[in-house]
């Protein structure tokens, strides 16, 4: 499918055609894509490469942000291609889960602090990733390197998933996606995945 190439093309000319890899996927699922990043640290970024082809019903304010693709940013330790390891192939399930929602009802549209369960269930999305609920935001410490692309005629936005805890949920749905943004920001937790991150909102100190 030719949109799929122009996609990967407008990956490839920002960051070399041996950064971008496309993966295996099942029959039916939407195609995603590998991206090997260089930074001040390695990152994958697993993304999806198809969504874009869905013009989005967005509300007025959200004009021009109608195509996007999703994308998770993984951490240099993580063997994102050991499709046996539930710590980390659960970012699979989910990427495609979030993205046949997206294409399966004609009214959905994602953006910006849209948020929503991890798991069906409502349970943690692993072992080691205790959070039970995601955010979709706009990049953080990928703006640049997931800035918008052109593909054709096409702007396509990236909205990167990020795992969150209970308590941070409720502190997005009381404040607002602004002011929890300047928390995650505050306490240097970005879209990068992080095993080992605890709830932005817990203190570090405790008096008996």
């Amino acid at each position: 499918m030719g949109y799929l190439c122009l996609v990967k093309n407008a990956l490839a000319n920002r960051f070399g055609d041996h950064r971008v890899h496309e993966l295996p996927v099942s029959e039916g699922q939407i195609p995603l894509l590998i991206l090997d990043l260089e930074l001040a640290t390695p990152v994958n970024v697993l993304v999806t490469n198809g969504l874009r082809e869905k013009r989005m019903n967005v509300p007025e304010r959200e004009t021009g942000k109608e195509h996007i693709e999703l994308f998770f940013c993984l951490p240099s330790y993580w063997e994102w291609d050991d499709l046996n390891n539930p710590n980390t192939n659960w970012v699979y399930e989910v990427i495609q889960r979030l993205s046949a929602y997206l294409l399966e009802n004609d009214d959905a549209w994602f953006g910006n602090g849209h948020t929503m369960n991890a798991r069906k269930d409502g349970s943690s999305l692993s072992s080691t990733m205790k959070q039970d609920h995601l955010i979709l935001l706009n990049p953080l410490l990928l703006e640049e390197a997931m800035a918008p692309i052109q593909v054709g005629d096409m702007e396509v936005n990236f909205l990167s998933i990020v795992p969150i805890f209970s308590d941070e949920w409720d502190y997005k749905q009381s404040k607002g996606t602004v002011k929890f943004v300047r928390k995650l920001i505050n306490k240097g937790v970005s879209e990068k995945l992080d095993d080992f991150r605890t709830s932005v909102l817990r203190s570090k100190w405790r008096i008996w």
